[in-house]
């Protein structure tokens, strides 16, 4: 019997056994291999279960697990305490897990915790009420999770007929109530919840008053959690108090996102209020950059309308707005409103070289400081030993230390793959001698690719081979380890090297959230070449020598970008706003005869 099954479980809540018992498992001659000899293990009530086998290096990866009331053992004082190299289980214990898991989803609450999943799952608010009030019959307890589940339907019967979203509202209150009562605390997804039924019983300042409660209680809000209130006042046209919240938010922590700033953005223009106007067009140029239609629809309003025609001034100083674009490193100056009388607005494109085809106004390249660059470069980094194996990145680091720098990194798998079935390095190495003859230095651009495209399949036929023998004697190939994510090693390649990165990749997924910065967008917009194949090869559609982002210039004139378009197979749209009227017209007469001599 192992030793963990010797003792009743009560008895690991003592502080005071587990303590002895940890001293005395450190004294327990536990002959190991040496890959594990030097990797410290924590002791804890949960560690003493059986292991069993994994199946590869990369997914057994020890770690530490300490509990307030015990220390780490030393490595240097005793051997190791590792998990036992037995691969399989004890059975008596594993039976015994088995039973308490089966005991526990067919208890009353487990069974019930399933069917409010399932009820969730489809939507179906009736069926869980139904299954609520038959629990609160038989008196069986909920937990958190049940009220949770049941909080979320009250709130979210969106597509849900009126009676269903009546029945909602009544009883989402009501249940809310009774998790008080039964003292269950709540956390941020209850109190989201909740906000949500106030939001729908048309009650903002309740939503709002629970945002509050949240923070008080120390559960940090999301920007979900500030949806229900910044919604319900703008919808209310309630413009200070959806400011209150905006000045929550920041307090808080949390960064709107386009929904909530455009929602802000139209009721200041509803309300004619041209500072705040201004304020949120330069939060949206620093968060959002590009925008919706619906959001360059309300900008478009704003610059048609009265309240634009009379905000700004008559005269500027010049001196002060050139200080403003040097400081925000160009692109905007952020000192106001220029000028006074209507706006001209309507829809553009931009030429080749960032000119505006509707008033002739170039746009800037926006900079980015370069101690920004090395502090992602940093963080990129730390995140990646944290997501992949620490010893194979940093192996990949130092290689490239000695290898590098690279004029241009490529993400072979996406180059490789664009538009095929089938790996093809034909294509692939269409790219490299591309970016190869456009580099200024003649260097092979660096290959970066997962190990199993260079073993089997297209990889071994002759031609490939020869093709990667090549790349590897030029030292421009790097093939990432099993197991890995190599979306990690060409973006820090590119970043660490201020390089071109080719692909065509968009670099929207769960990895690029994590970097949760700014100046991700900013450094991909400058660096990132994507590709077009045809029969003559392929064509590279290198960074705009412009910043696609929202743009106001020393003149005093706007334009911004929409999402519409993407400059490759078709033109992106942009909003242009400006006041120089008889400029613009002039301006489009000399275009249209440029374009016919």
């Amino acid at each position: 019997m192992p030793l963990a099954a010797s003792f009743p479980p009560s008895l690991f809540r003592h502080a005071s056994f587990r303590s002895s018992l940890s001293k005395t498992l450190s004294f327990l001659p536990l002959p190991l291999p040496s890959r594990y000899a030097r990797r410290p293990f924590y002791l804890s009530s949960s560690s003493l279960r059986p292991f069993v086998k994994h199946p590869s290096r990369r997914s057994f990866r020890p770690r530490p697990m300490p509990h307030p009331s015990l220390s780490p053992l030393s490595t240097d004082a005793a051997p190791a305490l590792t998990p036992s190299l037995d691969p399989d289980p004890d059975p008596t214990v594993a039976a015994s897990t088995r039973s308490k898991k089966k005991a526990r989803r067919e208890s009353p609450e487990g069974l019930l915790r399933h069917h409010l999943d399932m009820c969730s799952k489809r939507g179906d608010l009736p069926d869980a009420l139904r299954l609520y009030d038959a629990a609160r019959a038989a008196s069986t307890p909920l937990s958190l999770h049940h009220y949770n589940v049941l909080l979320y339907l009250c709130s979210s019967p969106s597509d849900a007929t009126d009676d269903t979203r009546a029945l909602g509202l009544e009883r989402g209150f009501e249940i809310f109530r009774q998790m008080g009562a039964d003292a269950v605390s709540p956390n941020e997804a209850t109190f989201t919840s909740v906000a949500r039924l106030a939001a729908a019983k048309q009650d903002p300042d309740l939503a709002f008053d629970l945002v509050k409660q949240m923070s008080s209680a120390g559960i940090p809000p999301r920007l979900r959690s500030y949806g229900p209130a910044l919604f319900g006042f703008c919808k209310k046209g309630e413009v200070e108090k959806a400011h209150e919240v905006e000045a929550h938010m920041a307090a808080a922590g949390v960064v709107p996102e386009e929904p909530e700033l455009a929602a802000l953005l139209r009721l200041n223009v509803e309300k004619g209020r041209g500072d705040d106007v201004y304020r949120l067009l330069h939060r949206m140029r620093a968060i959002v950059r590009r925008v919706s239609e619906s959001t360059a629809a309300i900008a478009e309003e704003w610059f048609s309308s009265d309240a634009a025609a009379e905000a700004g001034v008559e005269e500027w100083d010049v001196g002060k707005v050139k200080e403003g674009v040097v400081k925000g490193g160009g692109g905007w100056h952020g000192q106001g409103w220029l000028g006074k009388g209507r706006w001209s607005v309507g829809r553009s494109e931009m030429d080749e070289n960032g000119v505006c085809r509707r008033c002739g106004e170039r746009l800037v390249c926006i900079d980015i400081d370069p101690q920004e660059t090395e502090d992602f470069v940093k963080s990129l980094a730390s995140l990646a030993c944290q997501r992949e194996v620490k010893t194979d990145f940093m192996g990949f680091q130092e290689w490239l230390n000695r290898r590098g720098p690279f004029d241009a990194v490529i993400d072979a798998a996406n180059v490789g793959l664009y538009k095929q079935h089938n790996f093809s390095f034909f294509q692939l190495n269409s790219v490299v001698k591309g970016m190869r003859q456009m580099s200024p230095s003649k260097k092979m651009p660096l290959i970066i690719l997962h190990c199993r495209r260079v073993k089997g399949g297209p990889a071994d036929s002759p031609n490939n081979k020869k093709l990667l023998e090549t790349w590897q004697k030029a030292g421009a190939l790097y093939a990432t380890p099993p197991g890995s994510n190599d979306d990690w090693y060409w973006l820090y390649a590119a970043v660490s090297c201020r390089s071109l990165l080719v692909t065509n990749d968009e670099m929207r997924d769960h990895l690029f959230e994590l970097l949760g910065t700014s100046f991700f967008p900013r450094w991909k917009e400058k660096h990132q070449v994507r590709l077009t194949f045809s029969r003559k090869g392929p064509s590279f559609h290198m960074p705009p020598p412009y910043s696609i982002v929202i743009q106001e210039s020393e003149g005093g004139s706007w334009h911004i970008p929409t999402v519409l378009g993407d400059d490759i197979e078709t033109p992106r749209q942009w909003v242009c706003a400006t006041r120089h009227a008889n400029t613009v017209s002039s301006l489009s007469h000399a275009w249209l005869g440029q374009m016919r001599s």
